[in-house]
């Protein structure tokens, strides 16, 4: 069947056993290091708000958003977004995961480029993900010149998810390396802090980079599927 064919098994399979690798690895990090409260006790919500006033972003609200490792930073509202451990906790997960955010709102602020473009391709990337799969597929199973065009189709349209998550990378490393930057210059944390802060910080990346491959593997996979018509 064509579920399981051969670029499923050789270029998909692996990529999600990567992605499930990362996803744990990201948990057991943050687990240990939610353990581990900084020194100074300050909380995720009081060092993001002191971060964002030092950079001249006074505009910016730090608020509470429900569930567990959902923080971001929303560019629309002006929001810095913090989920309920890491704004009101001290621990050293808290405060990289809070600093990181405040990254991605100093991006914003400057004009970082490559988060203008993951931005600009948000809704084609969203299409590309949700119509790919159905369209290259029903091209498939049809077959003939409407089919070719409808694989073809699905192809093109999933490079935007593939882009997405390429340039997601990229975006995500920069506000990391902001992050550490701004909670040592600041004293935020110091010594083996900053170590442990920067452990969930690249336990994270990974799963950016992990989702990234499997993006690719997916579209490896289709243009097999696609060369063999």
């Amino acid at each position: 069947m064509w579920f399981f064919d051969s670029g499923f098994i050789i270029f998909v399979i692996p990529a999600m056993i990567f992605a499930l690798y990362a996803q744990n690895k990201v948990r057991s990090v943050y687990d240990h290091y939610s353990r581990i409260s900084s020194g100074k006790r300050l909380k995720g919500a009081e060092v993001a708000r002191m971060l964002l006033d030092q950079k001249g972003l006074e505009n910016i609200k730090v608020l509470q958003t429900e569930g567990n490792l959902t923080d971001h930073y929303d560019p629309r509202a002006g929001v810095v977004r913090l989920s309920p451990q890491v704004y009101n906790g001290n621990s050293l997960a808290a405060l990289g995961i809070a600093a990181h955010e405040v990254g991605h709102a100093v991006q914003h602020s400057s004009g970082y480029f490559p988060l203008g473009i993951r931005n600009s391709i948000v809704p084609l990337a969203n299409f590309g993900s949700r119509a790919a799969f159905p369209l290259f597929f029903i091209g498939l199973i049809f077959g003939g010149e409407m089919g070719s065009l409808l694989m073809s189709a699905g192809i093109a349209i999933f490079l935007f998810a593939v882009l997405f998550q390429t340039i997601t990378m990229p975006v995500e490393f920069n506000a990391s390396r902001r992050a550490v930057a701004l909670l040592e210059d600041g004293g935020y944390l110091s010594g083996e802090e900053i170590t442990g802060a920067k452990q969930v910080l690249h336990a994270a990346a990974l799963t950016y980079v992990a989702a990234t491959a499997v993006a690719l593997a997916h579209l490896f996979r289709l243009l097999l599927l696609r060369g063999r018509e």
